[in-house]
């Protein structure tokens, strides 16, 4: 948790209102906070009779949090919870019986967009189409899978015994490569379709290019330190990216290399409007959401892409030149 007031009673309510027959411990980890969020947590907390222990987090970064929780934590399963998202009362019960029925080091469920104001509402339209977001998946089934990640999560303790904790050198894409450390140590992380998460997505087109650049970058530090691509589909962006920059150059000097670019752009163009008008069908919201829907795409796709570019143009500046150099240039 970070400056998270707005959500804290509502996140309260939900972790009183779990119909899970058993123990329940709850760790939250407070990067400082400076908007009241730690003295309104602990008073929702008092009227909803939730006892919450508070750990002070100055690093700040989600990571360094998690690792604290799970250090701090006693119960036989520890379920992440973020303060951006909502949680329904069988969440966790659900949680704990997919752990025990499959065995899984891992389980998770389904996560879906849920937005209040229309760029929200269009965001969440984007992020659940195939067209969309990185939290999109192909896994569409009703039954229990085994899959290379999930939302949040529910770990067995064993999983960070047996792989250790999160990276904390990860601003993002910690649970990601996580995971990957996990499934690499033959573990198993599982999606139960009846474990259902909704989260409030970012509210301004500025928020989700920062959201999505940071995600991009990321993901090439989780290549690198593994050595291997994470998913053939998180190159897509990269790859468009570069493709128009160099159908751009193109374009400047050849007609037909403004040809390809002008057929390049109508296709995508295309592509936004169909996914667009199926995305609203699908969540039945109102048609008049489509022209942000269709903004919301290509700033997915350009802002992963160039975070992708900066990841792996900073992996070649730290690898051919000196530090005293690359110092200069960053400065």
């Amino acid at each position: 948790m970070w400056n998270e007031a707005e959500h804290v009673d509502s996140l309260v309510v939900d972790l009183a209102a779990q119909d899970f027959d058993g123990d329940i411990e709850v760790l939250v980890a407070d990067g400082g906070s400076t908007d009241g969020s730690v003295e309104r947590l602990r008073a929702a907390a008092e009227r909803h009779g939730l006892f919450v222990t508070i750990l002070d987090n100055p690093a700040r970064w989600v990571s360094h949090g998690l690792n604290m929780c799970i250090r701090a934590a006693r119960g036989d399963l520890i379920v992440r919870i973020d303060c951006h998202s909502a949680y329904p009362p069988d969440y966790v019960r659900r949680c704990v019986l997919a752990a025990e029925e499959t065995g899984a080091e891992n389980v998770g469920g389904i996560f879906i967009p849920r937005g209040r104001t229309p760029m929200e509402r269009a965001v969440g339209c984007a992020m659940d189409s195939a067209f969309g977001g990185v939290h999109w998946s192909r896994h569409r089934s009703a039954a229990r899978i085994d899959v290379d990640t999930v939302p949040y999560g529910a770990f067995r303790p064993d999983a960070f015994r047996r792989v250790g904790l999160f990276d904390e050198s990860l601003v993002r894409n910690q649970d990601d490569e996580f995971n990957l450390r996990l499934r690499l140590a033959g573990g198993r992380v599982v999606r139960d379709p009846a474990i259902r998460t909704y989260y409030t997505p970012r509210g301004s087109l500025r928020g989700v290019f920062r959201q999505y650049y940071e995600y991009g970058f990321w993901k090439v530090a989780v290549m690198r330190k593994h050595g291997r691509i994470v998913s053939a589909r998180s190159l897509a962006p990269l790859a468009s990216v570069v493709s128009l920059i160099a159908l751009a150059v193109l374009a400047v000097w050849f007609a037909t290399g403004r040809l390809v670019l002008a057929l390049v752009i109508g296709a995508y163009a295309a592509g936004a409007l169909a996914f667009g008008i199926a995305a609203l069908r699908r969540e039945q919201e109102r048609y008049r959401l489509l022209p942000l829907v269709v903004l919301v795409f290509p700033t997915f796709h350009i802002a992963f892409g160039l975070g992708m570019l900066a990841g792996w143009g900073q992996a070649a500046l730290e690898r051919f030149l000196p530090s005293a150099v690359r110092r200069r240039i960053i400065r």
